[in-house]
């Protein structure tokens, strides 16, 4: 496992089409897969994608958890989901925070479905079926996007709704 650096906003990986992943046990896969797993616990992060590490596979890691980046997150397993896909949604959509770790410093509120139900493919090659809510499922869908490269600034309504990260920490986790 290594702790891999994570690409920023504007270099043109993040930009780009993520490629299907074709074998799931080939070592290059399984390697990038730890590889997220380390990058994504040491940088306070509650999911990423493998294009952020410069690998343009549509690989993320969906690792919820309180933070100093989100202290009200719920907890769960770190999951790796491999070509995964959106099956269903609802039809409500909320408007929350999100940061990346690709944009340092700046946070935006986005809408994304309150529920989506997902396929993906485990990393030991096993369809798995979830029904993710809330939080979770905006991770899913910001991760999901990294695909497609788009990130969260290109959801937004308005640019209104940007703020630094000093200033969501202030108003919005410590409520000042």
């Amino acid at each position: 496992m290594a702790l891999l650096p994570i690409i920023q906003l504007g270099n043109p990986i993040l930009r780009q089409k993520a490629t299907e992943v074709e074998d799931i046990q080939d070592e290059t896969v399984q390697t990038v897969i730890d590889d997220l797993m380390a990058t994504v616990a040491e940088s306070n992060g509650v999911g990423i994608a493998a294009p952020q590490i410069a690998q343009s596979y549509r690989v993320m890691i969906v690792a919820s958890r309180p933070n100093p980046r989100y202290p009200h997150a719920p907890h769960m397993e770190p999951t790796a989901m491999i070509n995964p896909r959106i099956i269903a949604h609802s039809s409500t959509m909320i408007k929350d925070w999100e940061g990346c770790l690709s944009i340092p410093g700046i946070r935006g509120l986005v809408p994304r479905y309150e529920a989506i139900e997902v396929e993906y493919t485990d990393r030991n090659g096993k369809i798995q079926r979830q029904l993710l809510t809330n939080f979770v499922a905006r991770i899913f869908q910001h991760e999901y996007d990294h695909f497609d490269g788009i990130v969260f600034l290109d959801r937004l309504e308005s640019n209104l709704d940007i703020v630094t990260d000093h200033e969501y920490q202030k108003l919005i986790v410590n409520k000042i």
